[in-house]
């Protein structure tokens, strides 16, 4: 789907008129599995060269800069428990720091729902989202087999995976 995503962007060209070069940067995931760690090294970006701006479209794979791969970030803070216990476990399991879980769930908690992303996209969730269970009570209204829900729900959180985005009232 990032390839899908970084061509849009590409024919899109950048504001200036100019024609996008490819300028992929490499990337190094943690949690990544050694089979398809390849096609994660990277990540799609692009350059104008006109005003040589970087253009970087939105990505499934990653959530913005972190450094874990957006299903880990997800997978992980999704536990419903932040029972020491269980955090200590999932640390153990994964090789993730415990306080890099804490973290996570705490960006989910606080942070997350002051988003424009989320407060724009409530309103159309059914039931409502339970804000102080997110990501998994977002994550529950996504439908589909596993790799599906997954897919849709970081295609929902793919606009998080750039710096800035466009307003509707720019350009006019």
């Amino acid at each position: 789907m990032d390839a899908e995503l970084a061509a849009i962007a590409r024919t899109s060209g950048c504001r200036c008129g100019g024609r996008l070069h490819r300028g992929n940067y490499p990337r190094k995931p943690r949690c990544c599995p050694d089979e398809v760690y390849d096609d994660f090294d990277w990540r799609y970006s692009f350059s104008c060269n006109l005003c040589r701006k970087r253009t970087t479209p939105v990505s499934v794979r990653f959530l913005g800069r972190r450094v874990y791969l957006g299903l880990a970030v997800v997978l992980m803070s999704a536990g419903r428990t932040e029972a020491t216990s269980a955090v200590a476990k999932l640390s153990w399991i994964t090789n993730v720091p415990a306080l890099t879980i804490q973290r996570w769930r705490k960006w989910w908690a606080e942070e997350f729902p002051l988003k424009p992303l989320l407060q724009a996209a409530c309103a159309r969730f059914m039931p409502p989202v339970e804000l102080g269970q997110l990501p998994a009570s977002l994550l529950e209204r996504f439908k589909g087999t596993a790799e599906e829900l997954m897919l849709r729900f970081l295609f929902f959180l793919s606009p998080l995976t750039i710096e800035s985005l466009v307003t509707m009232n720019e350009g006019c």
